[in-house]
């Protein structure tokens, strides 16, 4: 007997329909989508960026630019050290989709563009565009950020930067391993740590050798190792090696001018945590031809011109990552209901998300506000508030990035710990931007270095906080907490981490109370600065406006 068996629809094959899940984010403008940072480009200087910045926020957006980001850290670079043939070419090869990316950031001038094009706001607009970018990857910024940051430590050796500046600041991207003799664009990566030292570079042990004569633009030939050699795919890299007369910088390219490979040879790729889609290497010079930049013996005083605008990216990155994971978090709880209400009308997860975007809107705040003084260097308060406000704001923002990454994870659930969702590529390149250029405590001990050799910088930052006072009492009592540090000098250093909250939290605070609405800086006042603020996210008090806040950080264009 033949068993009859009913249809296919009576076994329920389509088990359910999807609802009450959110849609991806993507294919929306995020320019259009951030108001507080529409206002900052306008604020600092840079209005007439404006139709630049929505076509960039647009591009930013589609579904094609962010899954870019997904395949160029699904697909890491690999390491060829030697061709086919055995012969010597440290070729690292990245999948199509991160040569898109840098494609992108250089033809819309994110390596170069406040040095080929000054103009007042220079730096604002190439923030604004560099914050909207890495939103949607970004690992590959770092060697945007050093091709970026090579310019101003080309200029203590000006005949290498006739050579190399219009290479440089070429808005097209060549990825070819060749001489850059052959190249009408290149990229420029760093390479200062070893191991014996880490951020205590002077114990650096690699040697340059002069070929003929000593001193700067002259060529020397370096021996010795680097424990992290930041993009190894670059054309050339500015090196700190030791000459008879101290700690020196060059500049090392990949290729010598005859065209035979330097002895700059790639051991292995650094196997990371985060920050997969770009390749960071341990690197040995076997005689690496290279030419010194600046003075001999002050090496350090050189590359730093390059360290303190790395500092400085690494600010805008951060911000950058808060930006993407508020506006993710805020996406998904205004898209999801539980417990018979949408997430987001909640009053305990309104408190979160308004937590989070008051620390987003704060960071990127802080950040344009340091653009400004960027590009204002020949005046010398905004001189000195750079001087001073860039380890501040490195330290902050960026030790504050990893805990807000994981409470928007957190408000996302299940969802956003899968691969397939951006938060874990958030959360794991939250750490990089607080360690690299110079960790916590190194960032704290500049601080402090700044303020005894230039006392001028804690006056021209107390100037900038004195703009708001009168605004908010907790903002007034926090302003003489603050100059209360300074009246006991034996213990600075003991305290660094301490100061260095204080004066983030207070120039923060003074930025938002003069440029942001009255719910975000009193909330901000009220959370960060008074005693009654809590240890975790979502703990604001009572009287914090937090729908608005929230309504002002939703990532909706109009």
């Amino acid at each position: 007997m033949t068993q009859q068996y009913p249809k296919a629809d009576q076994f329920m094959a389509s088990t359910h329909e999807v609802e009450n899940q959110p849609q991806p984010l993507e294919n929306y403008n995020l320019y259009l989508a951030d108001t507080a940072l529409q206002s900052a480009v306008e604020r600092e200087g840079a209005s007439w960026a404006f139709s630049d910045l929505i076509a960039f926020g647009e591009l930013a957006g589609q579904r094609e630019s962010i899954e870019r980001g997904f395949q160029a850290n699904k697909y890491q670079p690999e390491l060829r050290t030697h061709d086919r043939y055995g012969h010597r070419i440290d070729q690292v090869d990245f999948h199509p989709s991160y040569h898109q990316l840098m494609t992108t950031a250089i033809e819309h001038g994110l390596h170069a563009s406040p040095w080929s094009d000054p103009k007042p706001g220079a730096h604002v607009a190439r923030a604004a565009k560099y914050y909207l970018h890495t939103q949607v990857e970004a690992a590959h910024g770092c060697p945007i950020t050093m091709t970026f940051a090579a310019i101003p430590a080309l200029r203590h050796q000006p005949n290498l930067l006739r050579e190399w500046a219009p290479k440089i600041m070429a808005r097209t991207y060549d990825p070819s391993n060749r001489p850059h003799t052959e190249k009408n664009a290149v990229t420029i990566g760093m390479a200062m740590t070893e191991k014996q030292g880490g951020s205590d570079v002077r114990r650096n042990t690699t040697r340059a050798y002069p070929i003929g004569q000593t001193g700067p633009g002259e060529a020397y030939e370096l021996v010795g190792h680097k424990w992290f050699v930041s993009a190894p795919m670059c054309d050339a890299f500015l090196v700190l090696a030791q000459t008879d007369n101290g700690l020196s910088c060059f500049l090392v390219p990949r290729w010598r001018p005859d065209g035979s490979k330097n002895p700059l040879q790639i051991q292995q790729l650094k196997q990371k945590m985060g920050n997969a889609a770009n390749a960071s290497s341990e690197t040995e010079l076997r005689g690496a031809l290279g030419w010194m930049v600046g003075e001999e013996g002050r090496g350090v005083r050189t590359i730093i011109e390059m360290v303190a605008t790395t500092r400085y990216d690494c600010m805008i990155g951060s911000s950058s990552g808060m930006r993407q994971a508020a506006a993710q978090a805020i996406h998904h709880a205004s898209n999801r209901e539980a417990f018979g209400a949408r997430l987001s009308e909640q009053p305990l997860m309104q408190n979160l998300l308004a937590d989070l975007a008051l620390e987003s809107e704060a960071a990127m705040t802080y950040t344009m506000r340091i653009a400004r003084a960027m590009d204002n260097q020949d005046n010398e308060h905004e001189k000195l508030l750079s001087r001073i406000a860039t380890p501040i704001g490195k330290y902050w923002i960026c030790k504050r990035t990893p805990n807000h990454a994981y409470e928007a994870m957190e408000v996302i659930g299940g969802s956003g710990v899968m691969e397939n969702h951006i938060m874990p590529r958030l959360f794991r390149e939250s750490p990089v931007n607080a360690i690299w250029e110079g960790s916590g405590n190194v960032q704290c001990l500049d601080i402090l270095r700044a303020i005894e050799k230039q006392p001028d910088v804690l006056d021209a930052y107390f100037m900038e906080l004195q703009k708001a006072q009168g605004a908010n009492r907790h903002f007034d009592t926090f302003l003489n907490d603050i100059k209360s540090e300074f009246t006991d000098t034996n213990t600075l250093q003991y305290r660094g981490r301490i100061i260095a909250d204080k004066m983030a939290l207070g120039l923060q605070a003074a930025l938002l109370l003069q440029h942001s609405t009255s719910d975000v800086a009193d909330a901000f006042c009220l959370s960060r600065l008074a005693s009654n603020g809590g240890l975790n996210y979502g703990t604001m008090p009572t009287e914090v406006n937090c729908a608005a806040i929230v309504e002002r950080a939703a990532p909706t264009s109009g």
